[in-house]
């Protein structure tokens, strides 16, 4: 049954279309010399959580690294979780990569698909092998690696999780 879930998982990650994100439009008639990340990094302060969880996503897309202290401040006082998922994700981006922990960790929960599409956003695999190989890394947050590596992944990333094919128990096969 693992083998078939785990299978099923790869086989559609493959042929799913990648997540879209929210664009929100940058300030009209804005002729100022502002970097781009400005922009958007105003936008964090909306009481809309979809604009701000948008505008964490351009500033994460963008790497806006001369934006990172205002978004580590947002991120302190966010208490809507995609918001702070997609702030987390940004953070990750631009340099502070102790906050993938964060962005696997919502693998499982309710903003699964979220995480996953950041995630599918990765340069390389790499980062997530470390997930496959924790004894205490809990099976939804395997299951969405696994995803993930089906949407990124590469011969490696097939090696990696090819023991997850045989039992959901890697160590005991």
């Amino acid at each position: 049954m693992i083998k078939y879930l785990i299978s099923c998982l790869v086989i559609g990650a493959v042929l799913s279309w990648p997540l879209q994100s929210h664009v929100v439009a940058g300030p009209k008639n804005d002729t100022s010399d502002q970097p781009v990340g400005a922009q958007y990094a105003r936008q964090l302060s909306s009481p809309d959580p979809l604009i701000r969880q948008a505008a964490a996503e351009e500033l994460g897309r963008l790497v806006a690294l001369d934006q990172k202290k205002l978004v580590e401040g947002y991120l302190l006082q966010e208490k809507d979780k995609r918001v702070r998922l997609a702030l987390n994700w940004a953070l990750y981006r631009m340099g502070k990569s102790q906050l993938l922990f964060q962005v696997i960790r919502d693998l499982d929960s309710s903003r699964h698909d979220q995480a996953v599409g950041y995630l599918s956003q990765l340069e390389s695999p790499d980062p997530l092998y470390l997930f496959l190989r924790q004894e205490d890394t809990r099976p939804k947050i395997i299951v969405g690696v696994i995803e993930v590596l089906g949407r990124i992944g590469d011969s490696e990333a097939l090696q990696q999780i090819k023991p997850f094919l045989s039992s959901y128990e890697p160590k005991s096969s």
